[in-house]
């Protein structure tokens, strides 16, 4: 299993946000990985199995999600940093979306 996951959800739409292309970088903004989200929302190979302590990020393109659908948007793309503190745990990065705000979490 992918050392990060993610998991998005159009909360305006109250449904996951299948299609969404997502992007895994480390510190120095090398791609580690990269996918889209599947029917249920999800990115579950996202990237190496295992990754060193040290800061990561994220970045969905939630601007071609949008424009898709026919809906201006605020965000063209979220981009999530965080930091792998623990390399032996798991690392889920969900994302709640909606045109004009979003949020994140440390999932499980």
């Amino acid at each position: 299993m992918s050392a990060v996951t993610t998991h998005v959800l159009d909360a305006a739409q109250g449904r996951p946000a299948a299609g969404i292309a997502v992007r895994l970088e480390d510190a120095d903004g090398r791609e580690l990985g990269a996918g889209r989200t599947d029917a249920d929302g999800r990115i579950r190979d996202l990237g190496p199995d295992a990754l060193p302590a040290g800061d990561y990020a994220l970045t969905f393109t939630t601007g071609d999600y949008f424009a898709e659908r026919g809906v201006d948007t605020f965000y063209p793309q979220v981009r999530i940093a965080f930091r792998i503190a623990d390399p032996d745990q798991h690392h889920h990065v969900p994302l709640l979306l909606s045109p004009f705000a979003y949020s994140t979490y440390r999932g499980s």
